[in-house]
């Protein structure tokens, strides 16, 4: 297998209802349209009788990307057959993505270094704000900022607003970087498994403003973060990723403050990743993610 490959690969995700023969239906269809498959992963939750799988794959000739389609056209029927909810795109296509934020920097920051860098495999198409503050920083990185402020027309025609800019930037993701606003139940509604949010791991003991100054009045010795889908149920949506630290009795206000947001900054740029990249499928109220 010719290593040069490796960068005309292409990744299916499916899922559907766990039944007998899926992975060898998947790997003899690949295999025959000269298919060579890189990795594949795959998970099936027997309490809820549901089957995952992502499959990156290459072709194991240089006329392969010319039978892509063929190829695609052909796994329809066993789709069909299986009840799959799938799809199959090329490893190197980047997901386009909004950013909302308030005046929190540091998710945004570095979601556009790790973008402006390549170490983010998303196309960030804009930067969406209630407030101007982040305007010189998301401008700096050559992306374009929109402020919409919450007028006297209210949230809702400013959530209107972010739904036509989401429509008009053909993004395919909102992430939720910091976003200090509820988004309400018809946006969120229309954005479903389209969104995605980060917060503090202190609810939902220490809700409000100043959770880590909350924390620190308490003595928390454990601090974190959580990525996750929206749903209705304020930060409760299906978790695509965590992460904590411990921290003690030395840890002032501020250290917890920066130690919080290192994680929620690598928290959501690891979610971002995965879903970008396939590896995250929605499983009810929980997810399935092939790291």
């Amino acid at each position: 297998m010719d290593n040069s490959c490796e960068d005309k690969s292409y990744i299916l995700a499916l899922s559907c209802k766990d039944q007998v023969g899926i992975v060898a239906a998947v790997s003899a269809h690949l295999a025959a349209h000269d298919g060579f498959i890189l990795d594949s992963q795959q998970y099936a939750d027997l309490a809820l009788g549901s089957f995952f799988m992502r499959v990156e794959f290459a072709g194991a000739g240089p006329a392969f990307p010319d039978r892509i389609e063929q190829l695609r056209d052909g796994f329809a029927p066993i789709a069909a057959q299986y009840g799959m909810r799938w799809e199959l795109v090329a490893a190197a296509e980047r997901p386009r993505v909004l950013v909302a934020v308030s005046k929190g920097s540091h998710c945004l920051n570095d979601l556009l270094h790790r973008w402006r860098t390549g170490n983010l495999p998303v196309e960030i198409v804009g930067v969406v704000s209630n407030h101007p503050d982040l305007r010189d920083l998301t401008e700096w990185h050559g992306i374009a900022f929109h402020h919409l402020p919450i007028g006297a027309e209210g949230k809702d025609a400013q959530e209107a607003r972010i739904l036509a800019l989401h429509e008009e930037l053909r993004a395919d993701y909102l992430v939720l970087a910091r976003y200090m606003q509820v988004l309400s139940s018809t946006t969120v509604d229309r954005l479903a498994g389209k969104c995605i949010n980060i917060h503090h791991s202190f609810l939902p003991s220490f809700k409000g403003a100043r959770p880590y100054h909350q924390a620190h009045s308490q003595g928390v010795k454990l601090i974190g973060a959580t990525a996750h889908f929206v749903t209705s149920d304020l930060d409760e949506g299906p978790i695509i990723e965590q992460d904590v630290e411990r921290v003690d009795h030395r840890a002032t206000q501020d250290d917890l403050v920066r130690i919080g947001r290192d994680i929620e900054a690598r928290v959501l740029a690891r979610a971002v990743r995965w879903v970008a990249e396939r590896r995250v499928f929605l499983n009810g109220v929980r997810t399935v993610v092939f790291r």
